[in-house]
C-alpha cells in the first residue's frame, strides 16, 4: 500500500513545479538567448535580425514568389488600383518606428521598423480615411494569409508597410519583400509577405 503523500511534501513539490515554471516563462518573455517557445525551441541570437520567427517563409510555402524579381504589391482604393515594385515603394516618403512585435506564444521584442506609411500609400489610390483594409499575403494557405485592419488601425501615423527591420532590409523570414507592422496588434495580425491592400 502506497504511503499517503504528507503536507510537506506536497507543498514542495507545488513550490518547486512553480519555480520551475516562472524560471520557464522568464526565458521564453525576455532572455537574450535560450527558448522562446516550449514547443518549438527557438533563440534569438540565431534567429534573422536579431527578433523571433513564428513562421518562416519555407514553412509558409512562399520563398519563391517572395524572391520573384517581378513582384509587385497591389493597392486597391475605390474606382483606383496601383501596383508598386519594392522599388517604387522605397522611393515612397520613409518613416522609421520602434514598435513591439506581439506574438500568440507569450513572447514580446521591441524592434525598428523602416516603411511607408499605411495611410500615406493608401492616399495614392485615394482610399477613404475611414477604410476599412484587407492584407493578402502570398502565403496560400493558413488562417491568416489574408487579414482585415479597422479604420482606427489604418489612419494611425505608426502603422507601415514594413520594408527594413533594425536598419537591414527585412530578412525573408520576417515578411520580405514587405509586411505590415501596427501598434498594438498581435503578431499573427502583422501580415508578412504582403501581395495586395484593398479596401473592402
Amino acid at each position: 500500500m502506497t504511503a499517503p503523500l504528507s503536507r510537506r511534501r506536497f507543498l514542495t513539490g507545488v513550490g518547486g513545479a512553480s519555480a520551475l515554471f516562472g524560471a520557464a516563462a522568464l526565458a521564453h518573455a525576455v532572455a537574450p538567448i535560450g527558448p522562446f517557445s516550449l514547443r518549438e525551441p527557438r533563440t534569438r541570437a540565431d534567429s534573422p535580425q536579431d527578433l523571433p520567427v513564428n513562421r518562416s517563409a519555407r514553412q509558409a510555402d512562399v520563398t519563391s514568389l517572395a524572391l520573384d524579381p517581378e513582384w509587385m504589391l497591389t493597392v486597391a482604393g475605390v474606382g483606383m488600383t496601383r501596383a508598386f515594385t519594392a522599388a517604387g515603394l522605397e522611393a515612397l516618403p520613409q518613416r522609421t518606428v520602434r514598435l513591439p512585435i506581439a506574438c500568440v506564444e507569450g513572447w514580446t521584442v521591441d524592434a525598428s521598423w523602416t516603411g511607408v506609411r499605411l495611410r500615406d500609400l493608401l492616399a495614392t489610390v485615394d482610399a477613404p480615411d475611414d477604410a476599412t483594409i484587407r492584407f493578402r499575403s502570398l502565403q496560400q494557405r493558413g488562417a491568416f494569409r489574408a487579414t482585415t485592419m479597422p479604420p482606427q488601425y489604418v489612419g494611425d501615423p505608426l502603422t507601415l508597410v514594413a520594408l527594413q527591420l533594425n536598419g537591414e532590409r527585412l530578412d525573408l523570414d520576417h515578411g520580405y519583400p514587405a509586411r505590415v507592422i501596427a501598434p498594438g496588434r498581435p503578431g499573427v495580425l502583422q501580415t508578412k509577405w504582403l501581395s495586395s491592400i484593398e479596401v473592402v
